[in-house]
């Protein structure tokens, strides 16, 4: 008879197994982590971003990765941005050096975090018009999947480039800790706890505490970065049968960084004979400020009625408050001039937001397939009210900057309420019928949004409603190789208006996606190649900037796709991807149409490579290198320029002081941009590139227990 803290495991365990052996070849019963690295709670025999439930990722119709936590951690990672820096289908560098918000382009759609982003399965409720995007610390993570092309046949609103899954650290029923201390240049310094265990004799609950404190300054001027939060969880396994997962997060930003660009000629290119310096700072410290604070409460339910039906809910509320104040410079006073305009631009916001999906799962089989449905309901419910004051400073010279000057206009702020309702009833049907594997689904959502200007009540509203699909199908070959095929839909709402004033319709998406991926048995390597077609209608453009918005336009985006991860030795691995992404203005009014889209490099490479020796003097030494390069990034809409490509090399080196007698303890060195190349990394347009972050180095010690 089972333990009753080893019950729930059990069940989770024998479902992996089943979905790995019984649903399987012998050849595909094998785990997808790194055999010799992985932690004990990491593998990659299942993922669930893509499905909504554990699925082998072999046996998944569409390209998804899954960063480890062992991952994040021997790369040092400090944001979601970083994690994905060595995905393939990703582009992570949006906005350069700035770690304000989580941008991610997926494959060429850059709809910032807030389309697409998920945490446990329910979507971080930002407001895409407004500064209020939600951002999650890496340490409270255990895995991030990111699932390329559209998902909406499962999460309903979303970017049709793809979603991006965390997943948290859970309570687990085995007394655990780690602390983890970190300084670095910038004056980067910061603390982390996680403890875990059960509760009480009987050991039916499970805790776990999570924290962060940590703070740095940017290589911007006088701005700084700070977080404190924590995140307290209890599992409780009512019955046999019955758990009940509670949890909060709680984040405080006093300090939120950057964020902002400079014109092309001066960053790029020189303007007079000079260039701007990659530390430049265009605001005033005495006003400059971002601050956000964001609370999180909700709980996971579940309960197996037999070993065939299995029913869940989730839920969870979401506050934020977020204070801005920023003078920026944007574009040059006259033609020969050295210094920029400055404006400027404040919010203070106050976001609610509501999430809760109910699921039920069955598993059957009629002697001739062996079936797996979901069906569910969610809901989704976000409310954000803001005031948007608006001014003007003194210019400032961009190579010589003199600092000190006040504002020389402020502007009462206009006062706005957004909400947006949404309702989403899907079905999802998974067939083995003997080495084929088909992946059916649909889904119908009602979609609600109003904006209401505070002062004035006047409003914009939109009813909708929209059907998303996806069919897929994989055919598992004895020897490894699964060949797969499918196609996907996507809907994305917006927040712009037409000439009445009238919210657009959303924007529509359709992918067309086929591959291959291989698993050789008996190895914890996997490899993925994948071509797809995606295009998204609806999309809103104007003629002139002043002209108001029409959704007109159309974006297409085409490419290839390779990854792979593979134990080349007992002591070494490899991770690599190749990314060539053309994504384009199809359809648009401004004279853009034809146009490659920005924010997307044409071709993108990412290597890493790690070694970990098992034996003789080197004993426990890590130690790993990574290569990223990106290629043919449009600079604006009109292609007029680009961003000269770049290549950044990455690295680490750790220990493991168990090997001399010093248990739980590793220390480890991690050194981003090794060789301190000075880069622009993407411009929104001629007046706003980017720059990209200038070498980092931390030091880390971590004391496991």
């Amino acid at each position: 008879m089972l333990l009753p803290q080893h019950r729930f495991a059990y069940r989770h365990l024998t479902l992996a197994t089943a979905l790995a052996g019984s649903f399987l070849p012998a050849a595909y019963a094998q785990t997808g982590a790194d055999a010799s690295n992985a932690l004990p709670t990491v593998t990659i025999t299942a993922q669930q971003a893509a499905t909504k439930l554990e699925t082998p990722a072999i046996e998944t119709p569409q390209s998804v990765s899954t960063i480890t936590r062992e991952a994040m951690e021997n790369r040092g990672v400090s944001t979601v941005q970083r994690a994905t820096d060595y995905t393939p289908g990703v582009y992570s560098n949006q906005v350069g050096a700035s770690n304000r918000f989580d941008y991610l382009v997926l494959r060429g759609f850059s709809d910032g975090s807030l389309s697409n982003t998920f945490l446990d399965g329910l979507k971080v409720m930002g407001d895409a018009n407004s500064h209020s995007s939600m951002r999650i610390d890496p340490w409270f993570l255990e895995s991030i999947e990111v699932v390329r092309g559209p998902a909406s046949v499962l999460y309903g609103r979303a970017s049709p480039g793809g979603v991006v899954a965390l997943n948290s650290k859970r309570p687990e029923f085995e007394q655990g800790g780690e602390l983890r201390l970190r300084a670095g240049n910038n004056h980067q310094r910061s603390a982390a706890f996680d403890l875990t265990g059960p509760i009480g004799e009987q050991q039916r609950v499970a805790f776990r505490l999570t924290g962060i404190a940590s703070a740095a300054d940017t290589q911007f001027g006088p701005t700084e970065e700070q977080r404190y939060a924590i995140a307290p969880r209890l599992t409780w396994d009512m019955t046999d049968a019955t758990s009940l997962t509670v949890e909060a997060y709680l984040q405080d930003e006093p300090e939120g960084g950057y964020h902002s660009g400079v014109p092309y000629e001066g960053a790029v290119v020189p303007r007079n004979g000079r260039k701007i310096s990659n530390n430049f700072f265009d605001g005033e410290e005495d006003y400059d400020a971002y601050e956000r604070t964001q609370r999180m409460f909700g709980y996971t339910l579940e309960h197996r009625f037999n070993e065939q039906m299995t029913g869940r809910q989730m839920l969870r509320y979401l506050n934020s408050d977020v204070v801005l104040n920023q003078p920026y410079g944007f574009g040059w006073t006259s033609p020969t001039s050295n210094e920029l305009n400055r404006y400027y631009s404040g919010s203070n916001e106050s976001l609610h937001a509501w999430t809760i999906d109910n699921q039920l799962e069955a598993r059957l089989s009629d002697g001739f397939m062996e079936h797996t449905l979901l069906f569910g309901v969610d809901y989704q419910q976000r409310e954000n009210e803001v005031a948007w004051p608006s001014g003007a400073f003194e210019p400032i010279n961009a190579f010589e900057p003199v600092y000190g000057t006040g504002p020389v206009a402020f502007y009462d702020p206009i006062r706005e309420r957004h909400e947006i309702e949404q309702t989403g009833v899907y079905l999802q049907d998974q067939i083995a019928l003997d080495n084929w594997r088909f992946t059916l689904g649909g889904r119908y959502d009602w979609v609600s949004i109003d904006n209401t200007d505070l002062d004035t009540d006047a409003s914009s509203s939109l009813s909708d409603t929209q059907f998303s699909g996806r069919a897929g199908v994989v055919y598992l070959f004895d020897n490894g190789v699964a060949p797969y095929l499918s196609y996907s839909t996507a809907f994305t709402p917006t927040s712009f208006v037409d000439a009445r004033g009238d919210l657009l319709s959303p924007m529509e998406g359709e992918q067309w996606e086929t591959g291959v991926k291989y698993q050789p048995s008996g190895s914890a390597s996997q490899y993925s190649a994948a071509l797809f077609h995606i295009s998204q209608k609806n999309v809103a453009t104007k003629e002139q900037p002043s002209d108001p918005y029409r959704a007109v336009g159309e974006i297409e985006s085409q490419g290839l796709e390779l990854e792979a991860q593979t134990q080349l030795t007992e002591t070494f691995s490899l991770q690599a991807g190749y990314s060539f992404t053309d994504i384009t203005y199809a359809k648009s009014d401004d004279g853009n149409q034809g146009n490659n889209a920005i924010y997307s490099p044409r071709h993108q490479v990412q290597v890493w490579g790690h070694y970990e020796a098992n034996s003789g003097w080197l004993s426990g030494v890590d130690a790993g290198v990574g290569v990223r390069h990106y290629a043919d990034i449009a600079a604006d809409r009109a292609n007029t320029e680009t961003v000269p490509d770049y290549t950044l090399v990455d690295a680490t080196i750790g220990y493991d002081w168990s090997h001399v007698g010093i248990n739980g303890v590793e220390t480890r060195l991690n050194v981003n941009n090794v060789l301190d190349k000075e880069y622009v990394a993407s411009c929104n347009s001629l007046d706003y590139c980017y720059f990209g972050a200038e070498r980092g180095i931390t030091a880390s010690v971590h004391y496991r227990f």
